[in-house]
């Protein structure tokens, strides 16, 4: 439950400091006081959106902190959000501390003065408070909003993520099959592929042809030349008089002279000079090879240089580089067998997504059983809670249509309801006046507290449009919840204050042009039961009586 509350700076509060206990707490005071901002700090704190707009006049930043007890049957629940937002697990989890620092430029959010992200902290307060709005109960007539209060009585969560995780499986699955789609090739361009394969597959260049190709042409070009300079410097080499062979032999013979007047004179001068003319005729031999290599046949250069245009042809229109030519080929193959096999694919798509449509049908099928399952136990409980309230005759019945199965399953619930004994059940959307959804509002509303684990409930005006011996047994069930968990009620009737254990005021004054709001405890809170009873003498007798006479029961 929420033990401890600290304002600062937030919207007409500059600052207060709130220590609950448990049980039905009330909160009261004029209207326009500032009630419903002391709830919004509230919301706020346990992760709730806005925030910025809601700084003090003036003022640079906001502060609000709370104080959370927590009950046993939360801990683990709470330790799993723990570890899977990466928090380290105090060794006393009977205690959190919230605290959320508003800027105009930024919100930063803390669980016992470690930095969490908005909707971590708000994964935590979900655990931790459920919020009431005072005009929340127009939403009961909404179809959807109903099927919601259905579901979170029945713990459907697990079977309504199922069915929403189906769901984004066939959204994935069509857009693969839309980016499928849209990269297909149409006709005309399977047509375009199909000519350039035939065109490309005709000539069907191996990789660097064209390098290969054009050394063989250029040296078919220059035989004449190669074969020239291959005899000149064969001759120069070995085979020509005075070459460098018989030089090398003249300086050969002068060092094995040498050698034979002193050996270590010449050391092996004599072996590197042999050395030598071993490579020059190794070398000569080499040159003289050169022209075998040649194609002198002026066929076979024909055919080169044809063979050589065919290629840079292909190369223009689809290279310009032979490498690219060849990507570019297996790129179309690609292309065209995906376009001759689109039907084998569609056939494939439409295969995975009867398998998922057929699985979203069997999840949602659970859920919905589940649904149907709970749906009369829950509403034979809220009229069980209306008649507490006033409702003596009331009659509650889900009305259950099937749609297409979706991400919140295949039902469409309409509640049919019925106030008075002999009328027929018709929709709430037709026949239930404001002060009807209200007392329907808290009747299933104190049924979902009586289901969940959720420590604090928070009532804002949820007894608005009643009044008189209504309000008297409103103010009994709120005290009964009380009981069972934290109640925070903000009231306009002194039937439903005067049941609380614990009453708070808020009050708004004026300070040097400022507007100021205030909240505190009343001790005794007689006064302000007579304010609301109308004010004056016989009121605040009134009020007087009134806790007396519920002191005594």
């Amino acid at each position: 439950m929420l033990s401890f509350l600290k304002i600062t700076n937030y919207a007409l509060i500059e600052s207060s400091e709130i220590e609950f206990n448990g049980g039905f707490t009330v909160v009261t005071g004029e209207s326009g006081a500032g009630k419903s901002i002391v709830m919004a700090a509230i919301e706020l704190l346990c992760g709730g959106r806005g925030g910025k707009g809601s700084i003090r006049t003036g003022c640079d930043r906001c502060t609000l902190s709370g104080i959370f007890t927590i009950p046993p049957a939360l801990q683990e629940p709470l330790k799993e959000i723990f570890e899977t937002g990466g928090l380290d697990i105090p060794e006393d989890f009977s205690e959190l501390t919230l605290r959320r620092v508003i800027t105009h430029t930024s919100i930063r959010n803390f669980v016992d003065d470690t930095p969490v992200s908005s909707k971590l902290l708000s994964q935590i307060g979900a655990f931790l408070v459920d919020r009431h709005g005072a005009n929340e109960q127009i939403s009961l007539t909404i179809p959807a909003r109903q099927l919601e209060l259905l579901d979170n009585y029945a713990g459907c969560t697990d079977l309504k993520a199922e069915c929403a995780a189906v769901c984004r499986k066939i959204s994935d699955l069509a857009k693969e099959r839309a980016a499928f789609e849209a990269d297909l090739p149409d006709t005309t361009e399977a047509d375009r592929l199909q000519l350039m394969l035939e065109e490309i597959n005709g000539v069907n260049p191996a990789p660097n042809e064209d390098e290969e190709l054009a050394g063989k042409q250029r040296r078919g070009a220059n035989a004449r030349q190669i074969l020239e300079d291959s005899n000149f410097l064969t001759d120069m080499l070995t085979e020509g008089e005075n070459s460098i062979a018989d030089k090398l032999g003249e300086v050969f013979r002068t060092l094995t002279e040498l050698e034979r007047i002193d050996p270590a004179l010449t050391g092996d001068l004599p072996g590197q000079c042999s050395e030598l003319q071993n490579n020059l005729v190794e070398l000569s031999n080499a040159i003289s090879l050169l022209p075998d290599k040649v194609e002198l046949d002026p066929e076979a250069l024909n055919a080169i240089e044809a063979r050589l245009s065919e290629i840079y042809t292909l190369k223009r229109r689809y290279g310009p580089t032979l490498e690219q030519l060849l990507e570019a080929r297996d790129t179309a193959r690609e292309r065209l067998a995906e376009f001759q096999k689109a039907q084998q694919k569609r056939d494939e798509f439409d295969a995975a997504e009867k398998a998922l449509q057929n699985e979203l049908r069997l999840a949602a099928e659970k859920l919905s059983s589940a649904r149907k399952k709970s749906a009369d136990k829950f509403l034979a409980l809220a009229v069980k809670k209306l008649r507490a309230i006033g409702f003596a005759s009331a009659e509650l019945a889900p009305e259950f249509t099937a749609v297409a199965p979706n991400a919140n399953g295949m039902d469409h619930l309409e509640l049919m309801f019925s106030a008075n004994k002999g009328e027929e059940l018709r929709s709430l959307r037709k026949i239930a006046s404001s002060g009807e959804l209200s007392r329907l509002m808290l009747a299933l509303k104190t049924v979902l507290a009586d289901a969940d684990a959720v420590p604090t409930v928070i009532f804002d005006e949820i007894d608005m449009n009643i009044g008189g011996e209504t309000a008297n047994k409103v103010g009994n069930e709120l005290c009964s919840l009380g009981e069972k968990r934290q109640i925070i009620c903000i009231s306009h009737l002194a039937q439903v204050a005067a049941r609380a254990q614990e009453h708070f005021k808020v009050e708004k004054s004026t300070v040097d042009g400022r507007t100021f709001s205030k909240i505190r405890k009343l001790d005794d809170p007689a006064e302000e039961l007579g304010r609301m009873l109308g004010g004056g003498e016989s009121a605040l007798r009134h009020a007087r009586e009134l806790l007396t006479s519920l002191k005594q029961k």
